[in-house]
């Protein structure tokens, strides 16, 4: 597969989230949609568990559980949740130059089935970011905010 290409994506998947982030107004994390559903806040909350989680399971070769470095009161606050998208952003940077270093020294069978490993958790990762950005856009949409550039341009949103 076409590793480069996926981080490459979640990279720009990445920067679109801290655009949405700065593009919400402060009250907007607080709010829901009129049917039952959770808060914008709590959708940021999800996405950067999953980020943070998946970045984990990458690292170490298999899913080690679901945890988030957001606390449940900084789930309304702009500066937390874009905090901690940049965080969980330079954390996977990290993640893959560390593992890029490791695979030009090992050149074995089982460097292949972690390659194997890899690439799903990185498709799973890409697929939840993607996920919640289709959330995102009911929310905007519902709630009535706008969308920033990127998004617009992205998903041909107006």
């Amino acid at each position: 597969m076409q590793e480069s290409i996926i981080i490459d994506r979640l990279q720009r998947s990445f920067a679109l989230w801290e655009d949405m982030a700065r593009g919400l107004p402060e009250e907007a994390f607080a709010a829901r949609l009129p049917v039952a559903s959770s808060t914008i806040g709590q959708q940021f909350w999800c996405l950067i568990g999953a980020r943070e989680s998946y970045t984990r399971a990458i690292a170490s070769g298999g899913w080690q559980g679901f945890a988030c470095s957001l606390a449940a009161d900084e789930i309304t606050s702009r500066a937390a949740i874009l905090r901690a998208l940049q965080n969980s952003a330079a954390g996977f940077q990290r993640c893959m130059t560390e593992l890029a270093s490791e695979n030009d020294n090992v050149n074995t069978g089982s460097a292949a089935e972690n390659d194997n490993l890899r690439d799903g958790l990185l498709l799973d990762l890409m697929e939840h970011e993607a996920q919640h950005m289709g959330q995102l856009i009911r929310y905007c949409y519902g709630l009535g905010y706008s969308f920033p550039p990127g998004w617009q341009q992205r998903w041909a949103l107006s």
